[in-house]
């Protein structure tokens, strides 16, 4: 009997926000981002947390943020991470998207992270959810720290490159295959299998999708980890890579936080609401 997989995106489409946003304030704390970095590239990072990025700011971004976490001491994040995830992780997971979860798993699909964030924080959270497999971006170690080299990235193209691997390795048949996501940095994955959805879509995602005539759906209801899926005592932090995204949202985070106590204003606490599906 041929094998099949849901393939999620992460951020924004099965969690409320960045994996890594709120890992933002523990880097600062932890002496890995420092003010002046923060300042200096505080507005391309603002405008990332707020409505994501194309590929020519990512690019732009990637080169800054691996230059900067040249030297990181792999052991310190990897702290940070453990000591902090469960605080930060909870509530994040959209109760739409842990419905999709079950949906699948009952249908005896196998489940896939699929993140451009790195595997330091994606393997947790993705034990967290109880999947069966992660992919994300992995950087370059030497002595125990991190070289600044990336080893693969999770972005764009090379998520598709990665699921077909996937897929050949587990017997997976690619058109009996779902795939969801937000962005339209992600198109070449959801292009991969035989059933996409764009799950809160971008602008360009979104007229892909209408173009396509795939489904829309929009993901509103954050939910507590703990009260959808087992969460286990102390997940173990596995991979020696350091995400390029971390560095990313980690800045972004601050620079907003920054941003918010200049202008003295309070965002809004989201408001639950029903799942809706917007048809293409």
């Amino acid at each position: 009997m041929t094998r099949s997989a849901a393939f999620f995106d992460l951020d924004k489409t099965v969690i409320a926000k960045s994996s890594t946003l709120a890992f933002g304030r523990p880097f600062f704390q932890g002496g890995l981002i420092n003010r002046r970095a923060v300042l200096k590239g505080a507005y391309a990072q603002f405008v990332f947390s707020l409505a994501g990025a194309d590929a020519q700011q990512m690019e732009r971004m990637r080169a800054q943020i691996t230059e900067m976490c040249t030297g990181w001491d792999v052991a310190t994040v990897h702290e940070i991470v453990r000591e902090t995830l469960h605080d930060i992780v909870e509530p994040m997971v959209y109760a739409e998207a842990a419905d999709l979860i079950e949906e699948h798993r009952a249908a005896g699909r196998e489940i896939v992270i699929v993140s451009s964030s790195g595997a330091e924080m994606v393997e947790p959270i993705g034990e967290m959810l109880g999947v069966d497999r992660v992919v994300a971006t992995r950087m370059v170690t030497v002595d125990g720290r991190y070289t600044g080299e990336i080893d693969f990235y999770a972005y764009g193209a090379n998520k598709a490159v990665a699921i077909r691997e996937v897929a050949a390795r587990s017997g997976y048949d690619l058109a009996d295959c779902y795939a969801y996501s937000d962005s339209i940095t992600d198109l070449p994955m959801l292009e991969a299998v035989g059933h996409p959805t764009a799950v809160n879509p971008d602008r360009a995602l979104r007229r892909a999708a209408i173009e396509h005539g795939w489904p829309v759906l929009e993901f509103t209801w954050p939910v507590t980890m703990g009260s959808r899926f087992p969460v286990p005592s102390a997940p173990v932090v596995t991979g020696a890579a350091m995400s390029v995204g971390a560095a990313v949202v980690g800045l972004a985070w601050y620079a907003r936080r920054r941003a918010l106590r200049l202008v003295a204003t309070t965002p809004p606490a989201p408001v639950p609401s029903r799942w809706r599906r917007r048809g293409a």
